[in-house]
C-alpha cells in the first residue's frame, strides 16, 4: 500500500462539496379569498366544501387573501384562523393582499406577507361574491346554464390541475403523478391515469371515471373515495371504470 504524504496532497486540488445549495423553484400555491368575517358561517362553508373534495386540499400550499376580508387585523385573529385552517389540514403559511397593520400581525403569527398572485381558472375554495341588490321588477325564473364538457388535448403533468365545473372532463392522453383532475360530471382519461382523479365533485353519485389504464393516487365520486393504498391487487387496471354503488366505490372493467 502507497502512503501519500501531505506535502503531495497539499499539491492536489481537492474537490469540495458545499453545505448548503440554494435554487430557484415555482410551485402553485392556493389562495383562500376571505369575502367577510372568518366567523362559524365562514368555517362552515369552508367545511362543506372541503367534504366535497376530500384529501384534495391535504398539505398544499395555501395564502390566505384578505384583500375583502373583514377584521383580521390583530396576531390573535390571524393565529386563530390559521390554527383553524391547519386543524383542516390546509397548509397556510401567508396572506396576501393585506393592509400594514395586516402584514405586521401576520409575520407576529409566524405568517409571510406575499404581493399578490395572479389567479387561475380554478378558484378552488373562494366564496362567491355577493349578488348585487336586484331591481323591483317581475320574477323571472332563469334556466340553469347547461353542462359543458371540456377537453383536454395534451398530457396534464405533475402539479397541473384540471377542472370541469359544469360537466364531463376528457383527457386525451396520460395523467401524471402528482396531478390533479376535477369535474362536476363524468372524467374520460385516454390514457394512463396516475394522480388525482375526483368526478361528481358536486355530489353527483351517477358520475363515473373512465381510463386506459389505472395507477391513480386517488378516485373519488361524489365525496367518496379511495386511495392507492386500498386498491388491491386483485382490481383491475386496464380499461376500466369507477362507479358508485351504494356508498361503495367501485372499479369495474369496461364491457
Amino acid at each position: 500500500m502507497q502512503i501519500q504524504d501531505s506535502k503531495h496532497l497539499a499539491g492536489q486540488k481537492l474537490a469540495t462539496v458545499k453545505p448548503v445549495q440554494i435554487r430557484g423553484r415555482y410551485f402553485t400555491a392556493i389562495a383562500l379569498h376571505l369575502t367577510g368575517p372568518a366567523d362559524r358561517d365562514f368555517l362552515a362553508a369552508l367545511d362543506d366544501r372541503l367534504r366535497q373534495t376530500p384529501l384534495f386540499f391535504e398539505n398544499a400550499p395555501l395564502v390566505l387573501d384578505l384583500e375583502k376580508a373583514q377584521g383580521l387585523e390583530s396576531e390573535r385573529d390571524l393565529a386563530l384562523l390559521a390554527r383553524e385552517m391547519r386543524a383542516r389540514r390546509l397548509s397556510v403559511f401567508g396572506i396576501q393582499n393585506g393592509t400594514a397593520e395586516q402584514a405586521a400581525a401576520a409575520a407576529a403569527a409566524g405568517l409571510i406577507s406575499l404581493p399578490g398572485g395572479r389567479n387561475v381558472p380554478l378558484d378552488r375554495v373562494s366564496r362567491p361574491e355577493p349578488a348585487a341588490p336586484r331591481q323591483a321588477a317581475p320574477e323571472v325564473e332563469k334556466e340553469a346554464p347547461p353542462p359543458a364538457t371540456r377537453l383536454i388535448d395534451q398530457p396534464v403533468r405533475s402539479g397541473q390541475t384540471v377542472f370541469a365545473d359544469r360537466g364531463d372532463l376528457i383527457i386525451m392522453g396520460p395523467v401524471s403523478s402528482g396531478a390533479e383532475i376535477i369535474a362536476a360530471g363524468n372524467i374520460h382519461v385516454y390514457g394512463r391515469l396516475r394522480g388525482r382523479a375526483l368526478a361528481g365533485v358536486n355530489g353527483d353519485t351517477s358520475a363515473r371515471i373512465f381510463c386506459h389504464s389505472l395507477d391513480a393516487e386517488l378516485l373519488a365520486i361524489a365525496g367518496l373515495y379511495r386511495t392507492s393504498e386500498n386498491l388491491g391487487p386483485d382490481i383491475p387496471r386496464e380499461h376500466v371504470q369507477v362507479c358508485l354503488e351504494g356508498e361503495k366505490l367501485r372499479v369495474l372493467p369496461l364491457k
